[in-house]
């Protein structure tokens, strides 16, 4: 299926590209997510009338993301989990501990804009952590995993 995008969606492309792809990833997510429109040519053509409408929005999404990730770059938060004698948690902490730690710490993060590539956290320790607020802004955030 052939789309327009209407913000850049990381993988994919950059706002008023368009682009081919499977009908399910545009009817099931791009379509219902308002990241893109069917490419017809009515579509196009509305897309040309709003472009500097679209660009400036995007503009500002990417500004106001870039300076929270000011605000959050550096910053450490602490979990604490039951824990083994030897480190090792009793159970693990996810994107979704991180991203209420987070947010306790007054920085409102949703938890799907926290990665962890290696998975979840098993162990008592201090660690790195990217926490993605748009697809060209990245801040690192410190999680220290303490025992209960």
């Amino acid at each position: 299926m052939q789309i327009i995008l209407l913000e850049k969606v990381l993988n994919l492309g950059n706002l008023g590209e368009v682009v081919k792809v499977k009908d399910g990833y545009a009817r099931n997510f791009l379509i219902p997510q308002k990241k893109a429109k069917r490419a017809t040519p009515a579509a196009l053509a509305e897309f040309e009338a709003r472009r500097a409408e679209l660009e400036k929005l995007a503009a500002e999404k990417l500004a106001a993301a870039q300076a929270v990730a000011d605000k959050l770059n550096g910053a450490a938060v602490s979990v604490a989990r039951k824990s083994a004698m030897d480190g090792r948690l009793f159970g693990s902490v996810g994107n979704a501990d991180i991203a209420e730690a987070l947010k306790a710490a007054g920085f409102d993060v949703d938890k799907s804009a926290v990665r962890l590539p290696e998975g979840p956290l098993k162990m008592i320790g201090e660690f790195p952590v990217e926490v993605a607020l748009h697809t060209d802004v990245l801040a690192t955030v410190t999680v220290n995993v303490v025992a209960e």
